[in-house]
């Protein structure tokens, strides 16, 4: 399994919040607003930010830390 480089939780999150807020206000300018030539493609595009932001969810949930390597760190010596 390919391992996804290290992302800090709170740059997860601002990910998350900008895909799923940009992906509401799609569906909802999509279903309600938008002219009738337009409405299918704002509401795709709203459910392409949803599934953005449920990938990035994905990420935050299940990356671990890793631990720096203990063999190239230096010891103190008294």
């Amino acid at each position: 399994m390919m391992r996804i480089r290290y992302i800090e939780p709170n740059k997860l999150k601002i990910l998350m919040m900008m895909f799923f807020g940009t992906g509401i206000m799609g569906l909802i300018m999509g279903l309600q607003f938008a002219p009738p030539k337009m409405t299918m493609i704002l509401t795709f595009m709203g459910v392409i930010n949803i599934g953005l932001g449920a990938f990035f969810v994905f990420i935050y949930l299940t990356q671990t830390r890793s631990e720096p390597d203990k063999r190239k760190k230096k010891k103190k010596r008294d």
